[in-house]
């Protein structure tokens, strides 16, 4: 899906398949919090109670991904050259790919918190 976003976005194609891509775009949330929660729980199974940083990370990691697909798509796909197109590319694909990594950094933070305050609400201490 990020191939065809690429390429209306940089090679003036058409894209029509807007519900596809937020069907994606909500299966990417969802898979977001359950691997962030799940991650958070072997995390906490092994008493290491320090998951704050670790669920933005594992969240946000997606936009490191979409940087390494920026790179690929760049090198292999685009037919871009020169110092301005390069820089005017890599310069807005690393604005959105930070967005990307704070929005599932956030995502995965609040599944992760939501999760261990459920969990730990059930304790009881004697």
């Amino acid at each position: 899906e990020l191939y065809y976003v690429f390429a209306s976005v940089w090679g003036h194609q058409l894209y029509s398949l807007y519900g596809i891509l937020t069907l994606v775009f909500l299966i990417l949330l969802i898979v977001t919090c359950f691997i962030t929660v799940a991650l958070t729980y072997f995390q906490l199974a092994v008493e290491d109670y320090r998951w704050w940083w670790r669920s933005i990370m594992s969240g946000g990691s997606t936009g490191f991904f979409i940087f390494a697909y920026c790179i690929f798509y760049f090198k292999y796909k685009a037919r871009m050259s020169g110092f301005m197109q390069t820089s005017f590319f890599f310069g807005y694909m690393g604005i959105i790919c930070y967005m990307a990594f704070l929005l599932l950094g956030a995502v995965g933070f609040f599944s992760a918190l939501t999760f261990v305050r459920y969990i730990y609400r059930s304790i009881k201490c004697d």
